[in-house]
């Protein structure tokens, strides 16, 4: 899609407007022990942002024996599914969307989600009235901290990256943002902490949708580049 002057927002979803951090970790956590690999929650917790593959790596180690990924991954997926239907928005994330689209601005979810995952995260925000673009895993060739999932958001809706802010929770989605010189804003309801989104490159963090709604006209969302 060609850019023109349009400016947008690239939301994450995933802990970001939607509560599933924590439901990502258990669900990893649960597989891992499964499998007799236990690790523990809070470094679970540390991980969750990236891909899968990624995760796994950083969890386990790069030279561990890979024939059992795939193992992981479903035991994750099945965890994970039994949550779909009680999934629940973070607080006025869809009020958040749409008075972004109010200031005329493109609202994309460029999450990495599973592509049967996006429909239950889509569900739960209720916001499909305002979203203009979104993305899932099956856009990008490798997941975050790699920019690919954002450098594809950027591509479907037409977006520059000069004309775009992304809104994250996690040191992952800062990492991926600051490949591309996009400003990052950081949300603390994933459970990473404003200092760690602060230190990681965030240019401004807000505890959740709501508080960064009650800033909307200071923030950077407010004034596109």
């Amino acid at each position: 899609m060609p850019h023109d002057n349009a400016s947008g927002v690239l939301f994450d979803v995933d802990g970001t407007l939607v509560d599933t951090t924590y439901l990502h970790t258990v669900s990893w956590w649960e597989a891992l022990r499964q499998t007799g690999r236990p690790v523990p929650m809070a470094t679970i917790h540390r991980a969750i942002g990236m891909g899968s593959d990624k995760l796994l790596d950083h969890l386990l180690g790069a030279e561990r024996d890979h024939d059992v990924d795939s193992r992981l991954r479903e035991a994750h997926d099945t965890l994970y599914g039994e949550y779909w239907e009680r999934l629940e928005p973070l607080p006025r994330a869809a009020d958040l969307l749409r008075a972004c689209a109010d200031r005329g601005l493109r609202v994309v979810l460029a999450t990495s989600a599973a592509e049967h995952e996006v429909g239950a995260l889509r569900r739960a925000l209720a916001a499909d009235d305002v979203i203009d673009t979104v993305t899932s895993s099956a856009d990008a060739q490798e997941s975050k901290p790699a920019p690919d999932i954002l450098v594809a958001a950027l591509d479907q809706a037409g977006l520059d990256a000069t004309r775009a802010v992304f809104v994250g929770d996690s040191v992952w989605d800062v990492a991926a943002a600051g490949r591309l010189g996009v400003p990052c804003v950081g949300l603390t309801c994933g459970g990473t902490s404003r200092g760690e989104l602060a230190g990681a490159g965030a240019v401004a963090v807000y505890d959740d949708p709501a508080a960064l709604l009650d800033g909307l006209a200071d923030s950077p969302l407010a004034v596109p580049r």
